[in-house]
This record gives C-alpha cells, sequence and structure tokens, in this order.
C-alpha cells in the first residue's frame, strides 16, 4: 500500500557502501516520469550522477553539504522554462526570478520529487531532498543552462541508518472544510 511508503519515508542522509541496482534506479525514474503536471507540460529533467568526482563537487556545489557524495547515486531535478514557451530560451531563471511561469514548473518538478522520494522508499533505498543550494553554484557543476532551475539534489543509496519518524501535526490542526 502507498500509504505505507509515505509512513515510512525519511530523510536518510548515511548510505551503505553499496551500490544501487540499475532496475531500482529505473523503477525510481520511472515514477517520476509519471508525476502529473499542469497542463501535461512535463516540465522537469533529472541528471543522474554516480561518478564519485561529480558527485563531490555537486556536494561541494550544494553547500558544501558533503554527506551527499556518500551516496551512490544523487539524481538532480531540473526544472524546465521552455516547458512552458521557446520564448523563455537564454531567460535567467533563479531565486530572484518572480516570473509566475517559474513558480509552475517549479511546483509540477516537485510532485516529481515526491514521486522520487516515494519510489525509493517503495524500493528500500533512502533519500534526502537536499534545497540548500544556489542555482549559481550548483548549474555551472553540471552545466545546466540558465533558463533552468534545479529544483533539488536527491542523494540516494541503501540507508545505513533508520532516521525516527518527526511529529506531524494532527489532521485537526491542518484540515478546513468548505472555508477557511
Amino acid at each position: 500500500m502507498m500509504i505505507n511508503s509515505i509512513q515510512h519515508r525519511r530523510s536518510v542522509r548515511n548510505f551503505l557502501d553499496q551500490p544501487v541496482e540499475e532496475a531500482k534506479l529505473n523503477e525510481i525514474l520511472e515514477a517520476a516520469r509519471m508525476a502529473p503536471s499542469g497542463n501535461n507540460k512535463q516540465p522537469w529533467f533529472f541528471i543522474v550522477v554516480r561518478d564519485e568526482k561529480m558527485r563531490n563537487e555537486v556536494a561541494a556545489a550544494t553547500n558544501n553539504q558533503m554527506w551527499i557524495a556518500r551516496a551512490p547515486v544523487v539524481i538532480v531535478a531540473v526544472a524546465d522554462m521552455l516547458a512552458r514557451s521557446e520564448d523563455y530560451a537564454g531567460m535567467v531563471v533563479d531565486e530572484e526570478n518572480s516570473n509566475f511561469d517559474v513558480k509552475r514548473i517549479i511546483r509540477d518538478t516537485s510532485i516529481a520529487v515526491t514521486h522520487i522520494l516515494l519510489e525509493v522508499d517503495h524500493q528500500g533505498l533512502g533519500a534526502c531532498w537536499c534545497g540548500g543550494l544556489t542555482q549559481k553554484n550548483i548549474k555551472p557543476v553540471l552545466g545546466i543552462p540558465q533558463d533552468k532551475f534545479v529544483v533539488a539534489v536527491i542523494p540516494i543509496g541503501y540507508p545505513a541508518e533508520e532516521p525516527k519518524a518527526k511529529p506531524r501535526k494532527a489532521l485537526e490542526e491542518i484540515v478546513r472544510y468548505e472555508h477557511w
């Protein structure tokens, strides 16, 4: 049942020195591919980083969170402005951009990242959504064009830890019916 992965998923930051099987990685990427998006634009790309040197560079560019490099696989989720319109070609997209379509591609790519995290758990692996980055630091490392936006860096591997569940608010605290 899907609720099991939803309830079990944690942010894993310690990984075993064990490779992730190709079949599992493909299932994870397939889960991302199947995510819904506004107007079915599918504004995402996923960069799979396995090379140790590149993982270290990605970790350094993600605010020096070097633990990221210890994961055998890192997926970088990239939102693409061109999915909304060819008119955006070459546009600089960074944290300061207020264009509404930037918000839309980030929203849609975030849904795909959530699919990744849930499938990672389903595959018996661990991951962490890392958003502590700046576009100016991460894009050059991976050769990402300016009209793209890195939404997440996701280290993935076999967990070497079992983080405890964090407290969640009760439904009564977060649900409203019919109006605020």
